[in-house]
């Protein structure tokens, strides 16, 4: 037989052998279309945009820290969080709770902006703090993987920059054509300011729209297509806005309603608002806003935008003039970013995974990662007090919806007489179980009523014991489960619950123990409830826990 032949003859060979080979039938074709919301986890006040083909999507934090978080996707559904754009809340020392409550709680972080910006390889984010001053951070040595149209961060260094001394509220950064810089901000009156080259300082500020007396409008961002400048502006909590111009960043600006008061995609939540516009590689553009979804928190919705002949977005709805349930996927692509369910064991070598934030800036000295061999976290007291909110170092968590369980794994053999750790489930009313030790004992305990006064976020209840569950040795691990229902009940009566139990055999049998927690539907706390960690002494420093995993699944 010729070479060729033969060749030929392996290959067919072959084929036939691979034809014959069994169908794996856990192998499932790539979705044609998804569900909102596309991320059911409290991400607020989003930012989104596109660098090649890789999107980002920026979300206030308040307190929380390190904060702004910024996340990834490939298709616009599909998000995970790759870093914190504010490592540290540099903002005072009220951000790490010095003393007590209300520390920062509600402050910090609202709708903030990010942008990369070609010229220099740098990631920009700007936010008003306090209504003081716009605080700067950017991120160069990214490594940015640069490939068929996509810059794909490998890594990153995020600075600090002197703050500038405008308060650009509710912000949103375009980087021009010509690649100046401009902050669109406001509220009610919407201003463009002209940044600086390096993007640091200001040039000119002007305000460039005022709204009808009586109506507020803030959440502004900015873009720029086929030579026309856009603004989007939110009426809170229900309508969104375009304002458009022809002549330049400055105006004037015409304005259209994109959507008032839009019904769907989900039940006793609120209206979707509040977003932004970002296009596809392929010229297609889609509008991602929020629903206020609470007890979860403020949720991300997608919807794609069609055009009109004059150059103004208009949503696409469903048959029924509604926000879809579902929409076509914006694009295909073989490439994934992991969920935010399943297992942590806490073996990052460089830190903590970007899913996790502390109630506000840690003490670093009272936690470390043990390593990437032996896995687990371990949390030193950090702060003496009988108030858990008023305790340093609590490791928070968002809860996905619409039902989930959130379960720790905890070494408490080397708690002291005095402290108090476990697993709580964090917002403003909130409730927890955890180890009471007391002298030699180490006691289960469901502990409720924990409150925050609305407003001014002092303690208002520092919580009572609700039940009591065994004593626990010095030489055994203990699993703390949350199972929570999140499921909106925004304008509701309704109280969703979480409750509480344990395992004492290894993980493998769990104890309910306690009342459940009515959750609190509220809006003004802004953040949704949390999975959290802690560990304080009521006595004195010196114990320790260590978080050997964690565990979040959809029930």
């Amino acid at each position: 037989m010729r070479p060729l032949n033969r060749l030929f003859a392996i290959l067919a060979l072959f084929l036939t052998a691979v034809s014959s080979l069994p169908q794996d039938a856990n192998i499932t074709p790539r979705a044609t279309s998804f569900n909102n919301p596309v991320l059911w986890e409290d991400y607020p006040d989003l930012d989104v945009f596109r660098v090649g083909s890789v999107f980002y999507y920026s979300s206030s934090t308040f307190a929380y820290s390190p904060g702004a978080p910024l996340l990834k996707s490939y298709d616009l559904v599909n998000w995970t969080p790759v870093t914190h754009s504010v490592p540290t809340l540099n903002f005072g020392s009220k951000y790490d709770l010095p003393s007590g409550t209300p520390g920062a709680y509600v402050k910090g972080i609202w709708a903030s902006t990010a942008r990369y910006r070609a010229s220099n390889d740098k990631f920009y984010w700007y936010g008003c703090i306090d209504f003081s001053k716009t605080y700067v951070w950017t991120a160069s040595g990214t490594n940015a993987k640069q490939k068929d149209g996509e810059v794909d961060a490998a890594s990153w260094k995020w600075e600090s920059h002197n703050p500038i001394g405008t308060c650009y509220y509710d912000s949103g950064l375009l980087i021009d054509d010509d690649d100046t810089m401009y902050i669109v901000y406001g509220n009610p009156n919407i201003q463009v300011a002209q940044l600086s080259a390096d993007g640091l300082s200001q040039v000119r500020t002007q305000v460039v729209f005022s709204p009808p007396s009586g109506t507020t409008m803030e959440g502004a961002r900015m873009y720029k297509r086929n030579g026309a400048y856009y603004i989007l502006v939110t009426r809170p909590a229900d309508a969104e806005f375009v304002l458009k111009s022809t002549a330049g960043p400055f105006g004037p600006y015409t304005s259209r309603t994109l959507v008032s008061r839009i019904s769907g995609p989900l039940a006793n939540a609120g209206f979707s608002h509040q977003g932004g516009m970002v296009d596809t590689p392929d010229g297609n553009w889609y509008y991602v806003a929020f629903m206020d979804a609470y007890p979860g928190g403020r949720i991300p919705v997608v919807a794609p935008l069609k055009w009109t002949g004059d150059g103004w977005p208009e949503l696409v709805t469903d048959a029924q003039g509604r926000w879809g349930s579902s929409y076509p996927m914006p694009l295909q692509t073989s490439k994934t970013v992991p969920p935010s369910t399943g297992l942590d064991e806490f073996k990052g070598s460089s830190g903590l995974s970007h899913q996790w934030e502390w109630n506000h800036n840690p003490d670093t000295s009272k936690w470390a990662l043990t390593g990437a061999q032996e896995g687990g976290l371990v949390l030193k007291t950090a702060t003496v007090t009988g108030d858990l909110f008023a305790a340093r170092n609590t490791l928070t968590r968002r809860v996905a919806g619409p039902k989930s369980r959130g379960t720790f794994r905890l070494d408490v053999s080397k708690m002291r007489d005095g402290d108090r750790a476990g697993a709580v489930f964090f917002r403003d009313q909130a409730a927890y179980i955890g180890v009471w030790k007391q002298g030699n004992d180490a006691k289960i305990v469901v502990v409720n009523d924990l409150r925050l006064t609305e407003g001014t976020w002092k303690t208002a209840a520092t919580g009572n014991v609700a039940a009591t569950g065994p004593t626990v040795s010095n030489t055994q691990d203990v699993w703390f489960r949350i199972d929570a229902d999140i499921t909106p009940a925004f304008g509701t009566n309704t109280a969703r619950s979480a409750t509480f139990s344990y395992s004492v055999d290894g993980g493998n049998t769990f104890v309910r123990l306690g009342p459940a927690l009515g959750m609190s539907n509220s809006w003004q706390y802004f953040t949704g409830y949390r999975y959290a960690v802690f560990n304080f002494g009521t006595k004195a420093l010196g114990g320790e826990v260590k978080v050997k995993s964690f565990k979040m699944d959809m029930v």
